[in-house]
């Protein structure tokens, strides 16, 4: 059970240790659709080209747990002083200047306090769409691990889908819970196997 707990370990976090604090850009934007740690982030340094997320539209929203999360995995410290819950990327093309995206709330980096991973109109049970960043937990024999990847595929609850480890760039399947949110390991199946006994 130890080989087992270790062997996931290795698979789900390969994120260096903390660093120095970073801080969260006012206005964060990004010029190519791949948005990295450095277009989020004053102070990422050597972490600064970390690809943390797709954006296909004007705008990326990101959960500032997750946005925490991923930051931690790639050494950076990010504390939330503000409480953000969302934190919203967009093309620097398009992006209003930041006085403008200060002056329609009290915190900065355009918070967004609603539910998580809206339904996308037109797909009803779909919970977690492709290039979605999702957190994933594993739990077996008392240990709990939580990491973020992106999804590789669209899932509704209780369906299996690949997920991409961010950091260590493996692909691994776990099974969708809820918006942005997975579970991989042992509890998987139990997961899925409670699912179908409910309906």
């Amino acid at each position: 059970m130890i080989a087992l707990i270790a062997a996931a370990a290795a698979l789900l976090l390969a994120g260096p240790a903390l660093a120095g604090p970073v801080t969260l850009k006012a206005n964060p934007v990004d010029a190519d659709g791949q948005v990295t740690l450095g277009d989020m982030f004053d102070g990422a340094g050597s972490a600064s080209g970390v690809v943390v997320g797709v954006r296909s539209g004007p705008s990326a929203v990101f959960e500032a747990g997750q946005l925490q999360a991923m930051a931690r995995q790639s050494g950076l410290d990010w504390a939330n002083p503000t409480g953000l819950r969302r934190v919203v990327v967009r093309h620097a093309a398009v992006a209003p200047a930041p006085a403008a995206a200060l002056a329609s709330t009290d915190a900065p980096a355009a918070a967004v306090p609603v539910r998580a991973a809206p339904v996308r109109a037109g797909y009803a049970d779909r919970i977690i769409s492709r290039n979605d960043i999702v957190e994933v937990t594993w739990e077996a024999a008392g240990v709990r691990l939580t990491i973020t990847g992106r999804a590789e595929s669209n899932a509704t609850e209780g369906q299996r889908f690949a997920i991409r480890n961010l950091q260590s760039d493996r692909i691994f399947d776990a099974v969708a819970t809820a918006p942005g949110q997975a579970i991989a390991g042992p509890g998987a199946q139990a997961f899925r196997n409670q699912q179908f006994a409910a309906r």
